[in-house]
């Protein structure tokens, strides 16, 4: 990162990715024109990937949430690349970390309830390419959501 008006533009954003650039040249202490010409520059270098809204998931009737540790019978190239784009296409698949340790993937899925995750771990993840063992375990609350980078 360049410097500390970067970082505090980050900051920002990462607490509210709606306030005008008028407002955000406020908090950091930076006029509106440079400012802006940072979030662009940050934009074009894959720094700031997108912006987004956070959802209550259980108000949209995503009342389930699984993290479920995943092993692939093959580590092939062709065969992680179609399991990691068979996730890709998988909406209910919010999440997905290839990882170390005991599983090759963490993924974390939301469903309606324990019946829906039932249906698709049988209809969907057993089936994704490649999958020879999945280890679930079932979100009871949520802790900690959406926090910002730590910059």
């Amino acid at each position: 990162m360049k410097d500390t008006y970067s970082q505090k533009i980050l900051e920002v954003l990462q607490e509210d990715s709606r306030m005008t650039v008028q407002q955000i040249s406020e908090r950091v202490g930076l006029s509106t024109t440079p400012c802006w010409k940072r979030i662009k520059e940050m934009e074009a270098q894959g720094i700031i990937t997108g912006y987004t809204v956070r959802v209550n998931r259980k108000k949209v009737g995503l009342s389930l949430m699984v993290l479920a540790e995943i092993n692939v019978n093959q580590h092939t190239e062709k065969a992680v690349a179609e399991f990691e784009a068979a996730v890709q296409a998988t909406p209910h698949i919010v999440h997905c970390y290839s990882t170390t340790g005991p599983a090759d993937y963490v993924l974390t899925i939301m469903v309606q309830d324990m019946d829906a995750y039932e249906h698709f771990l049988m209809q969907t993840l057993f089936k994704l390419p490649a999958v020879a063992h999945v280890r679930s375990s079932i979100v009871m609350r949520d802790i900690k959501q959406g926090a910002c980078l730590p910059l």
